[in-house]
């Protein structure tokens, strides 16, 4: 089993990074800076509570003005890049929202992202102080470093998983368009990618101001195509009539002429695999550009079912053409998907339209 993340913030790692404070701050208490952080409600603290609290007790530790408190971690920076530095910026989160330190704040965030992401932190500004922070996103998206330019992105997705959400921009997204309108040829796909999730969030909330983000964008650049795309994965796989359209889908009501799919076993308990074979026929004449896929109605704890999507093919094929494959597939349990026992409907989509149907019966395993 993989070592969980959080418990990259051990004793050992604490006491390093003490040592790094207290070579530029030589007043630092590390024993005690450790000792009030791995106490005995420390084991049971997930990842970002972990990260809270280092953030946290630094401020009883550091200089108490905070902007001396900010030039000790400015000054270790360069030794303290990657995940684990998290803290750095959630410090500036904690203690730089005053409006004395609004100035400072950001160029910390500036800074930090740079070793690590300051994706999270900056959200709590963006709250306090949309407009102000956007001006900030668009001087930050025509930085020289890439990181910076992504966190111009990052930091004001509307959905950005295991962050606040933004409901403002979840109403009204246009300040977020104008951002990506700068980034959307940037010549690094770490950014574009950002670019391409910040749009697949803008979607669930406002599927067609992407559609036309998307149309605008369409053969400008194979930066942006490759953009779009990827932006457009949620709607592509609910099937929207119009973006299935926009990357040339054939849409056709009778586009197969046959279809099956197929499950051996059907009857196993939660944890057992079974194979998922699917046989279909597309419709004579033109070639078609289809994708294939299984989904399952997965049965959730209020006995409601609740679908996920697999793909099993994305490809043009030629009119006439016979399609047959399997898949193996899992009902163990992972951290964002636990199983419950019933019966689960598996359906296979072409397009997005249901051509065939099977069951699936999940036992709990004993």
């Amino acid at each position: 089993m993989a070592t969980p993340l959080k418990d990259v913030y051990d004793e050992g790692f604490l006491l390093e990074f003490g040592r790094r404070i207290q070579s530029v701050y030589p007043s630092f208490d590390i024993q005690a800076f450790v000792a009030s952080i791995v106490d005995e409600s420390w084991e049971a603290l997930a990842l970002k509570a972990r990260t809270r609290r280092i953030s946290t007790k630094l401020g009883q530790f550091l200089p108490e003005d905070y902007e001396s408190a900010l030039d000790v971690l400015v000054n270790i920076a360069d030794d303290c890049i990657g995940f684990p530095y998290l803290f750095f910026p959630d410090f500036v989160e904690v203690y730089g929202q005053a409006e004395e330190h609004w100035e400072r704040s950001m160029s910390a965030l500036e800074l930090f992202t740079q070793k690590s992401s300051s994706e999270f932190a900056i959200r709590a500004f963006l709250l306090r102080d949309s407009t102000r922070v956007m001006d900030r996103m668009i001087a930050w998206a025509k930085h020289p470093n890439e990181h910076v330019r992504r966190l111009a992105s990052e930091g004001c997705r509307p959905r950005l998983p295991w962050a606040e959400s933004l409901p403002m921009f979840r109403e009204n997204p246009a300040p977020v368009l104008a951002v990506l309108e700068l980034l959307k040829e940037d010549p690094s796909l770490y950014v574009r990618k950002s670019v391409a999730n910040n749009l697949n969030d803008i979607s669930k909330d406002h599927p067609e101001a992407v559609l036309e983000v998307s149309r605008r964008w369409q053969g400008e650049h194979p930066h942006t195509d490759w953009v779009i795309r990827h932006a457009c994965r949620t709607l592509i796989k609910s099937a929207h009539p119009d973006a299935l359209t926009l990357f040339g889908y054939t849409q056709e009501t009778d586009l197969t002429v046959n279809s099956s799919i197929t499950i051996h076993p059907n009857v196993l308990s939660i944890g057992e695999a079974c194979e998922i074979q699917y046989d279909l026929s597309i419709r004579p004449g033109d070639a078609a550009y289809i994708r294939v896929e299984y989904a399952i109605d997965f049965i959730k704890a209020n006995r409601k079912a609740s679908r996920k999507a697999f793909l099993l093919a994305n490809k043009i094929v030629p009119g006439g053409a016979r399609l047959v494959a399997n898949r193996m597939h899992s009902w163990a349990d992972l951290t964002t998907r636990r199983h419950y026992s019933g019966e689960h409907r598996v359906v296979l989509l072409v397009n997005g339209r249901e051509v065939a149907e099977h069951h699936v019966m999940l036992h709990k395993s004993y």
